[in-house]
């Protein structure tokens, strides 16, 4: 157990019962979906094959951090692990990263086809806003501002400003060598947006300072950057079984990771040192921030 987290805290516990919150709000979701929907079937496919839930569970895990219960955030939650499927769609498409596994099953579009699939993501990534619109709408007009902002958050991070610009120059630059201050860029953007988005829509709902925001994103910055490291180094030991993907992808794409340019133990060393960063930004927090706390060390923790 961390250190840094309050004895009795018990993160697979933690982990399990946020997933299973999640997974039922997102079920509820796709029970509202008419049967006759054409794209019913492949958008349930997409959203119910697994995952760790971490941005979702980040959301949550914010606003319990200041204060507040969580459930406030739940629809944000949800259209977070929405926007992150639909890029995981995309991405595993013949013409980006032509993937055939996720999450231990087929792709999207190896499931159904290539259309189907660029139509799943399109249709999820619409049905995010659709949930969180919504929770504006039905929030009353002293909390709807609150819902407005969390919009513009989730878009910046999930577009062209954001999510989008990280995948368009990871594949721009294959082949290409970055140097670091290229790639954290890359994946600050790539991976680290959406993750920081995460932690600040739910530090925004759960009405938190302007100091407690600047804290909370400068964790989020730290353990997004770190979540790529340990992604790029598990792409090299991570055991396919486990991960629910192939390994070995990144070399053969001529990608640029961590590994490639700084080497594995100086890379595993870098992503501790992101992580030690981010639980210093919690200083100012109590025990409610555990959750994050322990969330940091099992980003580096973890096999898959």
């Amino acid at each position: 157990m961390l250190e840094h987290t309050s004895p009795g805290f018990e993160l697979k516990t933690y982990l399990a019962l946020q997933r299973q919150i999640v997974n039922t709000a997102l079920d509820e979701h796709l029970k509202s979906l008419p049967l006759e929907l054409t794209m019913r079937e492949p958008v349930v496919y997409a959203l119910s094959t697994g995952g760790k839930r971490l941005r979702p569970i980040l959301c949550l895990a914010a606003c319990t951090a200041v204060g507040v219960e969580p459930e406030i955030a739940l629809p944000a939650a949800c259209a977070l692990e929405m926007i992150h499927t639909y890029s995981l769609i995309h991405d595993d498409l013949p013409a980006l990263d032509d993937d055939d596994l996720r999450r231990g099953k087929p792709t999207c579009h190896v499931q159904f086809d290539e259309a189907t699939a660029i139509l799943t993501g399109d249709a999820l990534l619409n049905m995010a806003f659709e949930v969180l619109s919504e929770a504006g709408c039905k929030s009353g007009p002293d909390n709807a501002s609150r819902w407005l902002r969390v919009v513009a958050i989730i878009s910046n991070a999930s577009g062209c400003l954001g999510m989008i610009e990280g995948q368009a120059r990871d594949l721009s630059f294959e082949g290409v060598k970055l140097n670091q201050e290229a790639l954290e860029n890359m994946h600050r953007l790539k991976t680290g947006a959406l993750i920081r988005a995460a932690v600040h829509v739910g530090a925004v709902l759960g009405g938190a300072s302007d100091d407690q925001i600047d804290r909370l994103k400068r964790y989020a910055d730290n353990i997004g950057l770190a979540f790529q490291v340990i992604d790029d180094i598990l792409n090299i030991q991570g055991d396919p079984s486990v991960l629910g993907k192939a390994v070995g992808t990144d070399a053969s794409r001529q990608k640029n990771t961590y590994p490639a340019l700084l080497g594995l133990e100086p890379s595993r060393a870098y992503a501790d040192q992101l992580i030690g960063d981010a639980l210093r930004a919690l200083d100012i927090f109590d025990n409610k921030a555990d959750p994050l706390r322990a969330i940091a060390q099992y980003i580096v923790d973890r096999k898959r």
